[in-house]
């Protein structure tokens, strides 16, 4: 059976996350149906990266199988029927085990502070006005890089089968009037990206030191690290294969 790869944008705000559940809005269960009304024919999709409640992406994708013949101008269609907060960018045809999940090879963050009050933010960045020491900030980024365990930074209810990830990208940059922490991995954790920016912001306000970070990570214990950054400040940049 011919299988596709379909990528979509969303903005995550109204949004119970990525991934189909019962009693809630989702992004798949918005797709799926705009797919069954364009097709006439319903489809259960595979998606690649399951964001959270109000993360917004760039990039993500869903796979499927079909049979049947897509509508001609199915991109344009279909994104006549969804709502205004998701966009399908692209569909292509892809071999018939390829997985959209488990081919992935690496998955790009960004996760956007501001510290100045600015209504053309509140949604897309965590405004956070509170000094902080950057050169802190940007070396507690730097240890990540040597990590391989990420235990102390996943919600707890998860059920992967290990906690490993690695990171290949791991920095605090300026961006269009943002402070931005760009992070880049084979892998992430449920809710390890803002637990990652929670804490490491304990350091860059001088409230915990670099060494209580590094027993943060090694304790590997959840309750020791921050949870508290916010869904509407992350975006899920790029799914890469």
């Amino acid at each position: 059976m011919p299988r596709y790869f379909l990528e979509v944008a969303y903005q995550g705000t109204d949004y119970s996350g990525f991934q189909s559940q019962e009693n809630a809005l989702t992004v798949q269960a918005e797709v799926e149906k705009a797919f069954s009304t364009l097709q006439r024919v319903p489809v259960v999709m595979t998606g690649s990266s399951r964001t959270d409640a109000g993360v917004h992406a760039l990039q993500n994708f869903f796979h499927f199988d079909f049979e049947e013949s897509l509508h001609p101008q199915f991109t344009y269609k279909i994104n006549a029927i969804l709502p205004d907060a998701i966009v399908v960018k692209s569909l292509r045809g892809v071999k018939a085990d390829a997985h959209c999940r488990f081919d992935a090879v690496y998955r790009r963050y960004r996760y956007y502070l501001y510290n100045t009050k600015d209504p053309f933010k509140e949604d897309r960045a965590w405004f956070y006005p509170y000094p902080l020491n950057k050169e802190l900030l940007q070396a507690a980024a730097l240890i990540l890089l040597e990590v391989d365990d990420f235990t102390s930074f996943s919600k707890r209810n998860t059920q992967v089968k290990t906690f490993l990830c690695q990171l290949t990208e791991s920095q605090w940059v300026e961006e269009g009037g943002c402070l931005v922490y760009a992070v880049k991995g084979n892998r992430f954790l449920r809710g390890m990206v803002r637990a990652l920016v929670s804490t490491m912001l304990l350091v860059g306000r001088e409230k915990i030191t670099l060494g209580e970070f590094k027993d943060i990570i090694s304790v590997r214990d959840c309750t020791r690290a921050s949870f508290v950054a916010p869904a509407h400040g992350l975006f899920l940049m790029e799914v890469g294969y």
